[in-house]
């Protein structure tokens, strides 16, 4: 049977994110900010003006799947739709692109696809996990070995806690304390709906954020998947890194290697989300990985072409 490529396409709360591969290879793997969360939190809708940031970041992508051939295409949406009063507007604009409409995920879903992302190139680590995925709009806590066991989705994430609590640059200190607190609160809630939770050995983070943090700690010029897939990021440097961004503006924040400018004023909150669990849950390091919901919807799509 021929090699046939497949395509998935995240609409997040913060990016716009595509992956092509077959049984073979990753063919590209893209990442554009796009804010589609943006003043959500107060209008109740996604703005016209990120609609038009996400559908221009589709057209470049539906060239893209075009040049690869794709057999089929799935394309699924989180936090922002799951909040907009509006998401069949945007997911017929974004049907009208690129052909297919998109899949609402529930939270508890978002979690288990990007556990089975996460896990699946773990190798021989020992379980059981918490995999901590940092979007824009939620977080996922999901507890399990080689399969989510439980699972909590958290209406905390970094464009959220940013609209709801920041609007001085850099932050004052009661808008941290703000954003740990209620990120802590969400933790909380996430020790009583997984009861496991303490017996994880190992911490694994997902999404921009973290990897942000890991690029800065190792102070990345350019982006670098290998080595940041994988790279063990201390508690010690976690804190590090957040102590530096929460004392910088916007643009000094722009000097950090490893930061995208794009990300420059969501990326305290995101990093007070991480820095409270590590602290709440007593992890010593988090796991970096690189491979996160997209893998996980593209390695299903691939085994269901199989059967």
């Amino acid at each position: 049977m021929e090699n046939q490529n497949y395509a998935v396409i995240d609409c997040g709360t913060n990016s716009t994110r595509l992956l092509i591969g077959n049984k073979l290879e990753t063919l590209d793997r893209q990442m554009k900010i796009t804010r589609l969360g943006e003043g959500l939190e107060k209008s109740g809708e996604i703005s016209r003006q990120a609609m038009t940031r996400v559908v221009d970041v589709l057209e470049s992508f539906r060239t893209t799947l075009e040049s690869h051939r794709v057999a089929e295409v799935r394309i699924v949406a989180t936090s922002a739709a799951r909040d907009a009063d509006n998401r069949d507007d945007f997911f017929s604009e974004v049907e009208s692109v690129i052909g297919v409409t998109p899949e609402l995920l529930t939270g508890e879903e978002e979690g288990r696809l990007a556990f089975a992302g996460a896990i699946a190139e773990l190798g021989d680590l020992k379980g059981p996990f918490l995999v901590l995925d940092i979007g824009g709009g939620s977080t996922e806590f999901v507890f399990g070995d080689r399969k989510a066991e439980d699972i909590h989705s958290a209406q905390i994430g970094c464009v959220r806690l940013t609209e709801e609590f920041i609007e001085n640059d850099p932050p004052l200190p009661e808008e941290l304390h703000a954003c740990l607190t209620v990120a802590g609160g969400h933790i909380d809630d996430a020790v009583r709906k997984i009861p496991k939770i303490n017996e994880a050995l190992t911490l694994v983070g997902l999404a921009g954020t973290v990897s942000s943090v890991a690029a800065i700690e190792i102070g990345l010029e350019k982006y670098d998947r290998e080595r940041i897939h994988h790279f063990r990021l201390s508690k010690d440097a976690v804190e590090d890194v957040f102590r530096t961004l929460a004392t910088e503006n916007r643009q000094e924040r722009t000097s950090n290697p490893g930061l995208d400018e794009d990300r420059t004023d969501v990326i305290v909150a995101g990093t007070a989300i991480l820095v409270k669990v590590m602290r709440q849950l007593e992890f010593t390091e988090c796991l970096v990985s690189e491979s996160d919901i997209l893998d996980g919807i593209l390695h299903s799509m691939l085994f269901e072409s199989e059967n």
